[in-house]
């Protein structure tokens, strides 16, 4: 029975990471029509990006055994944070390219080095905790990331920038990867995860606090630094695990 609800968290996990990695599509539509990464920041989805390369990790059965729906999501996720990062760099301005490209060097190296020395100066136990905590540290700051527009909403008192159902399945997607840990007796999924059910729990306050209220600014500068903020909170994802708002809908873990 235990086995059974496991796999059932871990599936609804994956379905609501999956929300997640597609809710910034609104984002990069606007940018393909407007050919224009305008105020955005590439940021979020690269470093979403390194979440799910090192959560799919994790989730391989020769690192952390009956994990491979961890993996799953994880991969899909990095799919499509490749996708996100590709058009950003194609729209972006010289200078915004030159960035992302250069962090994006160094999340892979980030990434390369934990697989490598995983795979080649690690084995058991020893493996399982370095790529999870590698994976845990990533997830978690995935996850905090929306911390600036919950800032936002708290100073201007309007949720404009910080969409319900993207908060919802931040906190669906961060307690059901929470849940899938502890069944799993997973520390690396439970904790990350705890973290990024409570913060969409907050978020969700925060929008039943204020959504009859209305920003009392109109400056064009606050605009800019929303829109920024909420492409932040899009980073999202799962993770599930790590599943990771954003995140980083990571996921996992």
């Amino acid at each position: 029975m235990k086995d059974i609800a496991h796999f059932l968290f871990g599936i609804f996990g994956n379905a609501s990471a999956l929300f997640l990695f597609l809710a910034p599509l609104i984002t990069f539509r606007r940018i393909v029509k407007n050919r224009s990464t305008e105020k955005f920041s590439g940021v979020p989805y690269v470093m979403t990006l390194l979440n799910n390369l090192l959560s799919a990790w994790y989730g391989l059965p020769f690192v952390s055994p009956h994990n491979i729906l961890v993996t799953t999501i994880n991969g899909t996720g990095a799919v499509i944070e490749t996708i996100y990062v590709l058009i950003f760099v194609i729209f972006a301005p010289k200078r915004e390219r030159t960035k992302i490209l250069g962090l994006l060097a160094l999340i892979l190296t980030v990434f390369a080095s934990v697989a490598l020395i995983s795979l080649f100066a690690m084995h058991g136990n020893a493996r399982k905790v370095f790529c999870g905590l590698a994976a845990s540290i990533f997830s978690i700051i995935m996850y905090g990331s929306p911390l600036s527009i919950m800032r936002l909403v708290i100073r201007t008192k309007s949720v404009e920038f910080m969409p319900f159902f993207l908060s919802l399945f931040v906190f669906l997607c961060g307690t059901s990867w929470f849940i899938y840990g502890l069944l799993g007796h997973d520390p690396f999924i439970a904790v990350p995860n705890g973290v990024g059910s409570a913060l969409g729990a907050t978020q969700l306050i925060l929008y039943v606090i204020y959504r009859d209220s209305k920003s009392s600014s109109n400056n064009k500068d606050t605009k800019a630094v929303e829109f920024d903020d909420q492409d932040s909170l899009e980073m999202g994802a799962a993770k599930p695990p790590r599943t990771t708002q954003h995140a980083i809908v990571t996921t996992q873990s």
